[in-house]
């Protein structure tokens, strides 16, 4: 991760942390959005010098005990602290999204019956799945194994039977994909999807450049099904410990209409995971 990313993130943290928020005044004249950098210096207790260098690119990596002091200043989140620690080189780095899920997930995928789930990576790449997630979202099986990322499919509208939901959609994906790029930077697959993802979609570009990190609430999907119909889909999902996994469930509102289908769903006898 380059020392641009460190300055670009710093200064877009900067930018939307109010006077007000940090306990200043507001005063006359404000030119800037947020603090100005002078005020940061003071409230994290470095030179303005300093501190101007970090944005700029051209300052060291910043030690643990100025990072502490900057996410004060900067009122920064627990996510955003993390992120900021990677970005400083001071959390370990590896070279890619694991792509193998643990056996325990797989047999829970397996004992989840007639749940639709499947597990990604940070890349979003789906991993494994159960025969109602084939059943309900798209045969995973049939695709090559580089198609199999849920953001792609997506984008592209092509056999994934859910839609979009919106600016949470984007908004959601450019706050993980940040938090995933600080923490595989050499992985040229992640860097490709942002690429694209960014030049398919303005509302996730902008995203992106906010740098807006905690984005963490459930996006609702929608899925029109050749047999069931419209589909309404509430989304959970849950965190491996020790492993950069997670397992995504589908579910609906019990007694709804979409509930009823998702019980009509007859899926096939088989577990599936990556090759």
């Amino acid at each position: 991760m380059s020392k641009r990313d460190l300055g670009d993130f710093l200064r877009t943290r900067r930018e939307a942390r109010t006077p007000a928020a940090a306990g200043l005044p507001a005063g006359p004249r404000r030119r800037t959005p947020g603090l100005r950098r002078e005020e940061v210096a003071v409230l994290a207790g470095v030179s303005v010098n300093y501190y101007e260098r970090l944005e700029q690119a051209r300052g060291p990596h910043p030690s643990p005990q100025v990072l502490d002091a900057l996410v004060v200043a900067l009122g920064l989140s627990a996510t955003e602290r993390e992120h900021l620690a990677t970005l400083a080189e001071h959390a370990p780095a590896h070279s890619g999204p694991p792509e193998e899920p643990p056996p325990a997930v797989l047999r829970l995928l397996d004992r989840l019956g007639t749940v639709p789930a499947y597990v990604l990576n940070a890349r979003h790449d789906v991993l494994a799945w159960n025969p109602a997630a084939a059943a309900l979202l798209v045969d995973f099986a049939a695709l090559p194994a580089p198609e199999r990322n849920i953001l792609r499919l997506a984008m592209r509208g092509g056999p994934l039977r859910c839609e979009p939901s919106g600016d949470g959609f984007t908004r959601q994906a450019a706050s993980e994909l940040r938090q995933a790029s600080a923490r595989y930077p050499a992985d040229r697959r992640l860097g490709e999807l942002v690429r694209d993802f960014a030049a398919h979609s303005p509302e996730f570009a902008a995203h992106w450049r906010d740098q807006e990190l905690g984005v963490g609430e459930a996006v609702p999907k929608r899925l029109r099904h050749p047999r069931l119909g419209l589909v309404e889909l509430e989304i959970q999902e849950l965190r491996v410990p020790g492993h950069d996994h997670r397992v995504v469930l589908l579910t609906a509102e019990p007694g709804s209409a979409s509930a009823a289908k998702l019980d009509a769903l007859r899926p096939g006898p088989r577990l599936r995971a990556v090759p």
